[in-house]
């Protein structure tokens, strides 16, 4: 959540020289931020302390940032807005769910060293930092949701799902992460956050945890599993309605038909 990427993994490539040396001075303000804390102790590193160390003036670093905990989550937040681009470059006709899973393993592989998890604890452990772990899971799931909508063709200022499942995913990443930085003895991160994920998947389905892989697939829903996303026809306009979707006068109940095929 809170290390830094090297550029040339970078999904989201800068074309200006303004633009990357802006993006660079970036992320050297955040590296020694998030450096100096682990050192020194989050209480005793000063915003004069980080752009010493990032050679760069106090108005500089207030271009950037509006304080020491935002610079110090900024790895972690480029990080967030990244996941969405993974998403994206995951192939077409890979079902949605599946894209989703890979995505985020993709997006948290490498993370299990000490120090990602030494700058996790440092976060979580503190209360000034809260606000800034915050705004990192809510960039995670702005970046999701822009790309779920993006693959599934759906509109995000019109349709709930997509932030709906991109905060549910995040949600669940979430708990694995946080499980695994309290664990004792250590255990690997990749399997918790497979497990939080497939666990998340059953409950959309409600499926139970004695099914079997293969019932659970003949049940989940095809908007999770499905290899067109939520939407496998357009949405029926008011005008469109069919005589399927008119009441049924004769016993009071009001039918649709499945939006799912």
């Amino acid at each position: 959540m809170v290390r830094s990427v090297d550029s040339s993994h970078d999904p989201h490539p800068r074309g200006g020289l303004r633009e990357r040396k802006k993006l660079a001075v970036r992320r050297a303000l955040g590296s020694a931020a998030l450096r100096l804390a682990m050192e020194r102790g989050l209480d005793t590193v000063t915003v004069e302390d980080i752009t010493a160390v990032a050679g760069v003036s106090l108005r500089t670093f207030g271009n950037y940032f509006s304080s020491k905990y935002e610079a110090i989550c900024a790895p972690g937040t480029d990080r967030a807005r990244r996941v969405g681009a993974e998403l994206l470059a995951r192939p077409a006709r890979e079902p949605l769910w599946e894209a989703l899973v890979d995505a985020v393993l993709a997006h948290y592989e490498g993370a299990a060293d000490a120090e990602w998890l030494a700058g996790l604890k440092l976060v979580l452990s503190s209360p000034a930092m809260r606000g800034e772990y915050l705004k990192v899971s809510s960039e995670m799931q702005q970046a999701l949701a822009e790309a779920i909508a993006t693959r599934t063709g759906t509109d995000l200022e019109q349709d709930m799902y997509p932030q709906i499942l991109a905060g549910a995913v995040t949600a669940a990443t979430q708990v694995a992460v946080s499980r695994w930085a309290a664990a004792d003895p250590p255990v690997p991160l990749r399997p918790l956050l497979r497990r939080a994920l497939d666990q998340l998947a059953t409950a959309c389905s409600g499926a139970g945890p004695w099914m079997t892989e293969e019932q659970f697939k003949a049940l989940v829903r095809p908007a999770i599993l499905g290899p067109n996303g939520p939407l496998c026809e357009p949405p029926v306009t008011p005008g469109q309605l069919s005589e399927a979707a008119l009441p049924d006068t004769q016993s009071g109940i009001h039918w649709m038909p499945p939006p799912y095929r």
